[in-house]
């Protein structure tokens, strides 16, 4: 089955080093480019599961890494009902969107 008759968020974006383009731009697709716009707009505070609740958050974050961004992985406890951990993510690359839309 084909995924061509469905809408897909788009994004075409530039890492930046200094001010100046790192490599040439990238466009991030589906839910990779939801979770790079959740991570820009989220800026140092970052976000997690928690705050923006998605299937696959780690993998979205896996496959952006793949892609040169940098993020960091932040393990933060939780209390309730069950008591664990979760990342937070934080985006570190210097990232100029030079186009996003649903497609």
């Amino acid at each position: 089955m084909s995924n061509s008759g469905k809408a897909r968020t788009r994004m075409r974006v530039q890492i930046l080093d200094r001010g100046d383009p790192l490599g040439s731009p990238i466009t991030v697709l589906g839910r990779d480019a939801w979770a790079l716009r959740v991570l820009i707009e989220a800026g140092k505070r970052g976000f997690s599961s928690i705050d923006k609740p998605a299937p696959r958050t780690a993998h979205y974050i896996f496959k952006l890494r793949k892609f040169g961004f940098s993020i960091e992985t932040i393990t933060e406890m939780h209390g309730g009902s069950y008591p664990g951990h979760h990342a937070r993510y934080v985006l570190h690359s210097d990232v100029q969107v030079l186009e996003g839309h649903a497609a």
